[in-house]
This record gives C-alpha cells, sequence and structure tokens, in this order.
C-alpha cells in the first residue's frame, strides 16, 4: 500500500512530499529511503516498495521539491546534470532537517537507507539525527567530506571496486578516519544496485541488501528468530 504524504520540516517549515509505503504484514520498523541526485523516481519507489514487502514502512522524502516541484530525471546524461544542478541547490542542513522529520515521522525503530547523494547523506544522518536505531549508505562520495564525524547509530558503507566516480583513495580515507567502521567493497561499479543503470551488478546489488537487513534485524531491538 503507497501513496503521498506530507512533512513539515524544521528548516523552513517547507511543506515536504515524501514517498510512502505500508507493509503488508508485520511491521519490522521504519524507514527512511534517501533517494539518489534523480529524484523520488520509479525506481526509488520501487527501492521502498521492496523494503516495505520486507515489513519496513518506509518514507521517501523529494529532497528537490523546494528549488523542483515534482523532480523526477532518468539516467541519461542529461537526467545526471537536471540532478547535478539540484544538488548545488540543497544544502546539506536543510537535508538533515527534512531527515529529522522524516524520522520523526515513523514509530520506532527508524532506520536510513541512501543511494549516490543519499548515501553520504545516510551517513550524516547517522552521525546528525535523531531517534535512529542504524543507517545503511552506498556509494556516498561525499563521506569522504565528513568522514571525521562520529556515527551515533551502527552504520555500514557499500561501494564498488570499479567505480570511476570514488577512486579507492576515497573510501580508504574513510577507512583510516573510522577503522571499526564496516566498509563493504563489491566487484562493480557505481549505482550498482540500480537495475535501470548500466553498472547494475545484481550478485553485488543482493548481498548489499541482504547486510542492510541483517544491519535492520541486529539493532531492531527484536531478537531474531532461531
Amino acid at each position: 500500500m503507497s501513496d503521498w504524504l506530507t512533512l513539515k520540516s524544521g528548516y523552513d517549515g517547507f511543506d515536504l512530499p515524501a514517498y510512502h509505503c505500508k507493509p503488508l504484514d508485520a511491521r519490522r520498523g521504519g524507514l527512511v529511503v534517501i533517494q539518489e541526485i534523480f529524484g523520488v523516481n520509479p525506481h526509488i519507489r520501487s527501492i521502498a516498495e521492496g523494503f516495505a514487502a520486507d515489513g519496513y514502512e518506509t518514507l521517501a522524502p523529494a529532497f528537490f521539491e523546494r528549488a523542483k516541484p515534482g523532480f523526477e530525471a532518468d539516467y541519461t546524461p542529461m537526467g545526471f546534470g537536471r540532478g547535478r544542478d539540484l544538488v548545488g541547490k540543497t544544502p546539506w542542513d536543510q537535508v538533515i532537517a527534512d531527515l529529522q522529520a522524516a524520522i520523526d515521522a515513523l514509530a520506532p525503530p527508524v532506520f536510513v537507507v541512501g543511494y549516490c547523494w543519499g548515501g553520504s547523506a545516510a551517513w550524516l544522518a547517522a552521525c546528525r539525527c535523531e531517534g535512529l536505531a542504524a543507517s545503511s549508505g552506498y556509494y556516498g562520495r561525499q563521506v569522504l567530506d565528513f568522514k571525521d564525524e562520529t556515527p551515533r547509530v551502527p552504520v555500514i558503507l557499500h561501494y564498488g571496486k570499479t567505480d570511476h566516480s570514488i577512486p579507492p583513495e576515497n573510501y580508504e580515507a574513510v577507512i583510516a578516519a573510522q577503522p571499526d567502521l564496516p566498509v563493504y567493497l563489491y566487484d562493480a561499479g557505481h549505482g550498482f544496485n540500480c537495475d535501470q543503470r548500466e553498472d547494475y551488478a545484481p550478485d553485488a546489488a543482493r548481498l548489499a541488501r541482504l547486510r542492510t537487513l541483517q544491519l535492520f534485524q541486529r539493532n531492531s531491538g527484536v531478537k531474531a528468530e532461531a
């Protein structure tokens, strides 16, 4: 079951739309799904729906709504350019406040998962937001810029070994700054989780998703079934 609801951002009082999916069976927790630079497009909506099928009530906020209402883009060079332009118009303090509004709208335990630009946001959420239980960030290039911040909750990160936009020295610096942080490397490129991108790597996507679900289960406060 899916719909759209409105969140009230503490940044500026903005009414932020969010794609909302409820689990059909028992609820395992809440989950904020953080978009790539391409907006809350069909792929991100399918991710939210997939996690809802696993028992998580999901919210996927439209973080670019202020700059471009209703924005969605595909994975063409034109779509990439449009998304990158909106990143420059979306300050991190605003993103964190919007994330907090989404977290506050969900009953605990609440988790975060983010992809690409959203992977960096997932790291910042773990460091700066209240009320989270755990966070999983996929191929977040800008985690490097915030590598010295201290996560408040358990975090895992995922990177592709052949990601040309995130060279090894990027995530190696993150590992050096956070030696106890689980950082998983995959035989894949950038965007390996997205089945609409050339770098889609189904084996890596399945493993990263399994690790993400295991992270959520470990930090749900619910004992796993034998």
